[in-house]
């Protein structure tokens, strides 16, 4: 890809990434990190699905197959979908360093068409870390983990903390989430004691 956008080019003190101690072993399945979440959350009828693998390093792969409520054009992909299905594999990346972040910036190529009832291969992998941005990239193939590129994209993910969902988000469904055990669980996953 190429990187039009300064934001996205790591400044000259960013570090390499470093893969949390315990972060999920390479391929181990992710798992949803809300019910809710429309890229990986499995109670959602008409979401992605995606399920995403920890790879080697600070890196994954995830799948999610094209259904008929994802189409733009007759047949296609909407590219908006496709999008999201980027964002969700690269925000997922901040599993494998144990860091709430949300999405600051991306930047996305569509290189070609992804027809319904096609399985989109994920490839992400964080690239630097300077402070509390996380840089990262992603690509989307077709026919296969080595198919041809059909999407890609670089992103920029910012730290934030807990509370940051709880000052912003839906009362209802922050109120549903404290009271789910393991949605209680994979935050403390997240905390850090002194």
């Amino acid at each position: 890809m190429s990187r039009t956008s300064a934001a996205l080019q790591p400044p000259a003190d960013a570090v390499r990434p470093v893969r949390h101690p315990d972060a999920p072993a390479p391929g181990e399945l992710l798992g949803a990190h809300y019910g809710q979440c429309f890229g990986c959350g499995g109670d959602q009828p008409h979401g992605l699905h995606l399920e995403a693998r920890a790879g080697e390093g600070v890196s994954l792969t995830a799948e999610f197959i094209v259904q008929p409520a994802h189409q733009g054009a007759p047949g296609l992909a909407h590219g908006g979908v496709l999008a999201s299905a980027l964002d969700e594999a690269l925000g997922s990346l901040n599993w494998l360093l144990r860091t709430i972040a949300v999405t600051g910036r991306l930047e996305t190529d569509f290189v070609g068409p992804v027809p319904v009832g096609t399985t989109l291969h994920l490839q992400a992998e964080v690239t630097a870390v300077a402070g509390r941005k996380i840089y990262s990239t992603a690509t989307g193939r077709v026919g296969g983990p080595d198919g041809p590129v059909a999407v890609r994209a670089d992103a920029l993910f910012v730290e934030v903390k807990v509370d940051h969902f709880v000052d912003h988000g839906r009362q209802e469904e922050i109120q549903a989430a404290m009271n789910d055990p393991d949605q209680v669980r994979r935050a403390r996953a997240f905390e850090v004691n002194p």
